[in-house]
């Protein structure tokens, strides 16, 4: 009796919460979303020093495990609400693992049809709130095979953005501000604002052409002290106050620890078919006109059938150097809907380095 008695209560409780009207989570589910992608190759070389250390980071290779655990909940019907966990990710050195931790964090709010606004606290990117040109968000072999140009990838802390569509045409524009972070080889705090634009159009109902672009500013500060994560100091500048702090920040060696940086792009996609997409980009940096990195991509990957994969790339830094150049290839191997194989062939010339990669790509999806 008192085992019925106390569950006749779990039950009352339950329904006074269901039918209560406090929380916009009330009616709402939460989609739990897992990942786990493994890659690892084998680098044809006469050995192994420096240079070609370089050559594998500068092609963009991301050997390593990649454990994701994403919760997504629709708020008020429209909004949407994640939280992204990350046990390991690549490029991470040679640590294959490492605990759960809160890596994203962000809140969409669709305002109208034609407005939109996002939030992110923690681990932005410019990805996130740009405009997504195509359906297909999985992240490829290497940073050229992408569809889209390196800056997407770059991590920049917080963020503010909005998007707004009109017709064939939608921009977005987002501002970044990054955390407060030591430097390991600085006596400092290291901050940064940065700025973030896309307008793409479409040309027509299955191609579209974007232009994106990102400035940075960074400034280090010789004052070792840190007001906690999330924690943002405003400066409020005294125009009429001339003080040895104000003389300070305008001197050579302030100037100095202040450098500005971005990058712009242009970027192409066309869908020839339901899963058949033909991309490229190019990527300029602001401090080096000459600098000139490009990837034209073509794939045809359908979910539950056999898919293949090319791109071409490379890295100009004037107009007779030839710098950098890679061709790749993938096989996409479904097995089901939740797991696939990707056995890859990736050649890449970097200076005088040049070397050949069999690469092995599996996913298991949750």
């Amino acid at each position: 009796m008192k085992l019925r008695d106390r569950q006749e209560k779990v039950e009352r409780v339950l329904t006074f919460y269901k039918s209560s009207k406090g929380s916009p989570f009330e009616d709402d589910s939460t989609h739990v979303r897992g990942k786990v992608d493994v890659l690892g190759g084998f680098f044809v070389m006469d050995g192994v020093d420096e240079e070609k250390c370089e050559a594998v980071q500068r092609s963009g290779i991301r050997t390593g495990i990649d454990a994701r655990l994403k919760f997504e909940t629709i708020v008020r019907e429209k909004d949407t609400l994640v939280a992204e966990f990350i046990a390991s990710e690549k490029g991470q050195g040679d640590r294959l693992g490492g605990p759960l931790s809160l890596a994203k964090l962000f809140y969409a709010a669709h305002v109208s049809d034609w407005f939109s606004a996002i939030a992110i606290p923690m681990g932005a990117q410019c990805r996130d709130v740009g405009v997504a040109t195509s359906s297909h968000r999985e992240r490829a072999l290497t940073d050229y095979s992408e569809f889209g140009p390196p800056l997407l990838n770059q991590h920049n802390g917080g963020a503010i953005g909005i998007m707004v569509r009109k017709s064939n045409v939608v921009a977005s524009f987002a501002q970044f501000v990054s955390g407060l972070e030591m430097q390991v080889n600085y006596a400092g705090i290291s901050r940064s604002l940065s700025t973030f634009g896309q307008v793409v159009w479409q040309l027509s109902r299955s191609t579209k052409l974007s232009i994106l672009g990102v400035h940075k500013e960074s400034r280090l500060s010789s004052q070792n002290v840190s007001l906690g994560a999330l924690a943002f100091p405003v400066e409020i500048n005294k125009n009429n106050i001339i003080s040895e702090t104000s003389v300070e920040e305008d001197s050579p060696t302030s100037r100095a620890d202040r450098t500005l940086d971005g990058s712009i792009a242009l970027m192409f996609e066309s869908e020839l078919a339901e899963d058949t997409r033909i991309g490229g980009w190019i990527e300029t940096k602001n401090s080096n006109p000459n600098h000139l990195q490009w990837a034209v991509t073509m794939t045809d990957t359908p979910e539950d059938e056999f898919g293949w994969g090319l791109t071409l790339g490379g890295l100009l830094q004037g107009p007779n150097s030839w710098d950098h150049f890679q061709v790749e290839s993938f096989l996409n191997i479904n097995f089901g809907k939740r797991f696939k194989l990707q056995p890859a062939l990736i050649y890449v010339k970097d200076g005088a380095t040049q070397f050949p990669a069999l690469m092995l790509r599996s996913t298991w999806s949750l």
